[in-house]
């Protein structure tokens, strides 16, 4: 396996790989480009797009500029995906996002992870050279669920299909399916449910404020 692949498949790869330094400052560069251009050039926008993350080819994902990335080529999207303004996915292992997955504005999902030790975090001389080794998580976000502004997903993590994590949380761990996740570290609140529902349509359409049953009977 080289470098690239150990990376990928959560082994310990060597970060000062020369061939994976060449590879890592090829896509930095091109999401450089994708960032550098003008929001009016949405031809070039969606072909950069689509060349950075080549799963958004087909799958009408929609992001907000500037974004950012380690890689692009680790980012899996499912159909209909938003990302908001400012994010930061450091994808050096996959990071896979189902259908209608919705990612608010600063959100970072950082896959990368370091050893603990001092000893074994820095740079060091191995008997087969200079090495720095690290290593990656994957992270796994189910459909339609919506991460709000400024959370931080930490590698490892998968989050169940429909959920929601709150602007600011921090997440450690698994959130299930259908689950309201906030704080620092993040916990489950409790499950969705109908008392979330605001009957969008007949609120939109009698231009009213939307509440949500809970908030109702909160008076």
């Amino acid at each position: 396996m080289d470098e690239f692949e150990k990376m990928i498949s959560g082994r310990l790869y060597n970060a000062s790989d020369s061939k994976l330094g060449v590879y890592h400052m090829e896509r930095m560069a091109l999401c450089q480009r994708l960032n550098q251009t003008l929001i009016t050039d949405q031809a070039a926008i969606e072909h950069l797009k689509e060349e950075l993350i080549p799963s958004a080819k087909g799958n009408d994902l929609g992001i907000f500029l500037p974004f950012y990335c380690e890689y692009g080529s680790n980012i899996h999207v499912g159909r209909e995906c938003f990302i908001n303004y400012n994010c930061t996915f450091l994808d050096d292992a996959p990071i896979t996002l189902g259908d209608g997955v919705m990612i608010g504005s600063g959100v970072t999902i950082a896959t990368p992870c370091h050893p603990l030790l001092k000893e074994e975090r820095m740079v060091t001389e191995y008997p087969d050279g200079r090495h720095d080794l690290e290593y990656a998580k994957p992270v796994k976000i189910g459909a339609d669920c919506w991460i709000c502004s400024s959370a931080t997903i930490i590698g490892g993590v998968t989050i169940g299909a429909g959920s929601i994590v709150a602007a600011g949380a921090v997440v450690t761990k698994d959130v299930p399916a259908n689950s309201l996740a906030a704080g620092v570290p993040a916990r489950v609140i409790r499950q969705l449910d109908e008392k979330d529902r605001i009957n969008v349509w007949q609120t939109y359409q009698e231009n009213k404020i939307p509440r949500s049953l809970r908030e109702k009977e909160r008076g």
